[in-house]
């Protein structure tokens, strides 16, 4: 039954249904192009209207003769009413066209429960301020239920002679075939080489819904979950040569920001919306940075400060392990005494950037970053082998994390906010605990760099989290975290020295103080943790950086001591995760069997030697091409995404009995 297109799970078999190659054109420019991007890959789920199924049938259902009809009736004259009120009531936007409205509602993650006691103590004017109250008196960050006009971008692909973009292509019967969609429909976009494409899943159509090519190659993109409507999606894209794309694919329409690099002509790294607001964005860059954008204003003039650490001007030498670097413009909401508000679009005094952020060393790139499910903080890894939690609502530092060795290459925030799950270039994947301020346990199963990881929310509840990874050595493993054991790390009871060294690198400005002093009810994850040092404690002693982590030679903030700074533990003083399963995606011996199980029990295991079945044996000959690196993995509601650098793409439909026992958990709520 093991496969490349099948592999088999605890919960059921996974198989593939659809695959989007590049085509031969693509092909031909990547391998032509003298520069080269992975292929990211952007999900949304949209909300479509349930189409009346007895509409315009022969017969009379039950419905109807029961009195549907005249329900329907009333709908209608309801329906009509409201259109009534928004044409009356409602102005349209400055833009060339009106803008759509949001209909459908959309529940975020769950956010953490530890984090009430902070929210009380942030600014009052801050650049998330207005947005932090908005989905705060919202609940879960739900959209707004009275129907709101969100703007469009200005511009049209079809009539503009702008040589950034150089065409867009749809399919036979766009846009007119989206009307014919029922219930909830899954979208994805990514990227080729210069070409971002945008893709129904579970259609298994030939072609794309639309091909958009530019002259630059975009890098990353993010989809607005806040904004999406079966009428209206906002999409950024994010260029190599740092210029943005505000781009709605169903109007057709896109407004370009930071124009030719005029805040920043560094190449972007990755971008996300900021959840429950419809205009505010993040964009980092490969110079160390994070800018804050807003959608609706203008570029202004704009020369960041540069840190006096990095042979910039102004104030104390930086640490970039003790503090962030902000560069507040003149409009920003603190450097104007909180007048400005920056969702005001009628303030034409407003301009981009909102704030600027220097998060790491210049020449150290900001790899990616994720929002916490509350929209309070920022996780960010970058090249220099530091994982940093940013308070985004103060533009503050909250703690540094130092990666095992080199750099972290992904990460992700598991959906109740406890845990923070990254990749990197040591092959393996670490969790930390923000609200513990500690790693709390190391997953060992991939053999090179690891390239993505992603929680699967419908499998993740509180005491049990699944999450999958791929990896460039061709692997993508699933993993299975219990929470049954994340307070009882090896030689936790028998090494006294081992409790001091934790207790010795908590900052009273971390998390968990924050969670334990602000007065608020405490976290569950609050009552694990070990005292606070007194004041008059002497600092933690770092380790060496030229032994441990080669990421660090030659900084020279290693060699001093930050509050803010935890050093990675050694390998003995962590548990370890084993895989839940192993399937290699792509095989170079047709013979071979491509998949190991794993027989441990998942979760939370010392480091012994796990049995395995494998059945897979490395070749002596070496294929004729290489293979592809696989790149990203997406859990989305029916099914597991996969990519390529080069850009191929799997939809893996998930199991049956996965979606009952999803469905029963629904029903039981």
């Amino acid at each position: 039954m093991e496969s490349e297109a099948t592999f088999v799970a605890p919960e059921g078999v996974y198989t593939v249904i659809e695959e989007h190659k590049p085509s031969v054109l693509q092909t031909h420019a990547a391998a032509t192009s003298p520069l080269s991007f992975p292929t990211r890959v952007s999900v949304i789920t949209v909300k479509y209207p349930v189409k009346d199924k007895d509409k315009g049938g022969g017969g009379q259902s039950l419905a109807q003769l029961l009195g549907g009809n005249n329900y329907s009736k009333k709908d209608k004259e309801k329906t009509k009413e409201k259109e009534k009120e928004k044409e009356d009531g409602t102005s349209l936007s400055s833009n060339d066209t009106p803008p759509d409205e949001q209909q459908d509602d959309y529940t975020a993650p769950a956010s953490p429960t530890a984090h009430h006691s902070h929210s009380s103590t942030a600014p009052a004017n801050t650049i998330f301020s207005h947005h932090a109250q908005n989905s705060s008196s919202a609940g879960k960050n739900k959209k707004p239920m009275t129907p709101v006009k969100w703007s469009k971008p200005r511009s049209n692909m079809k009539t503009t002679n702008s040589t950034f973009i150089t065409r867009n292509q749809h399919a036979e019967g766009f846009p007119r075939s989206l009307k014919d969609r029922d219930g909830d429909v899954t979208f994805f976009f990514y990227n080729q080489v210069k070409t971002v494409l945008w893709v129904e899943a579970g259609a298994k159509a030939k072609e794309p819904l639309s091909r958009t090519m530019f002259s630059a190659y975009p890098t990353c993109h993010s989809i607005n979950q806040f904004t999406a409507s079966p009428e209206h999606l906002d999409i950024i894209i994010g260029f190599h040569t740092g210029d943005l794309i505000w781009l709605d694919p169903i109007s057709s329409r896109y407004h370009r920001l930071n124009k030719g690099g005029c805040v920043t002509s560094s190449a972007c790294t990755a971008v996300r919306w900021v959840p429950a607001s419809a205009s505010l964005f993040l964009v980092s860059h490969a110079d160390g940075t994070i800018v804050v954008y807003d959608r609706d204003h203008e570029d202004g003039t704009f020369v960041p400060q540069e840190p006096i650490g990095t042979g910039g001007i102004g104030g104390d030498k930086w640490d970039p392990v003790d503090s962030i670097f902000v560069t507040m413009p003149p409009w920003h909401p603190a450097a104007r005494h909180g007048d400005t508000d920056v969702s005001d679009k009628s303030d034409k005094s407003i301009r981009n950037p909102v704030s600027h952020w220097r998060v790491a060393p210049k020449g150290k790139a900001v790899v990616d970053f994720v929002f916490s499910p509350d929209v309070k903080y920022v996780g960010a890894i970058s090249e220099d082998g530091c994982l940093r939690v940013i308070d985004a609502l103060a533009e503050q530092l909250v703690d540094c994390y130092s990666s095992y060795f080199g750099a972290f290459t992904c990460i992700a925030w598991s959906p109740d906010g406890r845990f923070i799950l990254t990749g990197g270039q040591d092959d393996l994947l670490t969790i930390f605990s923000p609200w513990e301020q500690r790693v709390v346990a190391r997953c060992q199963g991939h053999s090179s760099f690891v390239s993505c990881v992603s929680f699967d929310e419908t499998r993740c509840d509180g005491r049990t989290y699944r999450f999958g990874s791929v990896g460039e050595d061709n692997k993508l493993i699933l993993w299975d975290f219990s929470s049954g054991a994340l307070h009882r790390p090896k030689n936790h009871l028998h090494s006294h020295s081992h409790r001091q060294s934790l207790m010795g690198t908590y900052s009273n400005t971390s998390l968990a103080f924050r969670s334990r002093s602000g007065g608020g009810p405490m976290s569950s994850s609050a009552l694990y943790l070990p005292p606070s040092l007194p004041p008059s404690s002497p600092p933690p002693l770092l380790f060496d950086h030229s032994t441990a982590n080669e990421s660090h030679e030659g900084d020279d903030y290693g060699l001093t001591h930050s509050q803010r700074y935890h050093p990675a533990p050694s390998r003995n003083e962590i548990a370890v995760v084993q895989p839940v399963l192993i399937k290699s995606l792509y095989s170079t011996s047709p013979s071979s069997s491509n998949t190991s199980t794993v027989t441990a029990t998942p979760g939370v295991h010392t480091p012994t030697t796990a049995t395995t079945t494998t059945t897979s044996s490395s070749s002596s000959t070496t294929p004729t091409t290489p293979d592809p690196l696989p790149t990203a993995i997406a859990f989305l509601p029916k099914h597991l995404l996969t990519s390529t650098k080069n850009g191929v793409v799997k939809l893996w439909v998930r199991p049956l009995s996965f979606k009952a026992a999803g469905a029963n958990n629904r029903a039981g709520r």
